[in-house]
């Protein structure tokens, strides 16, 4: 894990207090992922249960569109992510272009995303958000 990424279950932050009960229902006791993680469009597994560190890291990700549609420059900063540190764990997981040294995750079946993003600086650390998949 990075040194500028936090494990949500020992956040002491007062303001990430709901946060951090509502991510305990997802995660165990070692923050990795309780169940399998889906993707919110459709049927595909991208990770299954205990490959994932759930971690809080601050990082924008446009708005999710299908590879069909014209790409977003909205978008919104998440905080919390489950992190993988090599890429062969996912199920199911596809990457886009590089944009300023950042490959963005994306559902390898439906195309929808981006569901995460990867630095090609680490080739340790990707990143899924919690908020842009489903868990289950």
């Amino acid at each position: 894990m990075a040194e500028s990424e936090t494990p949500v279950l020992k956040s002491t932050d007062s303001s990430h207090l709901s946060s951090t009960i509502k991510l305990t229902g997802i995660s165990d006791d070692n923050g990795k992922n309780k169940t399998s993680i889906y993707c919110q469009r459709c049927p595909s597994l991208v990770l299954s249960p205990h490959q994932a560190i759930l971690v809080r890291k601050e990082f924008f990700l446009p708005n999710m569109f299908q590879k069909t549609e014209q790409a977003s420059m909205e978008g919104v900063t998440l905080i919390d992510f489950w992190h993988v540190s090599d890429m062969m764990t996912f199920d199911n997981v596809g990457f886009s272009k590089t944009v300023d040294n950042i490959k963005y995750l994306i559902c390898a079946d439906c195309e929808v995303g981006p569901i995460g993003w990867h630095s090609v600086h680490d080739k340790k650390a990707y990143y899924i958000a919690v908020d842009r998949v489903k868990h289950g």
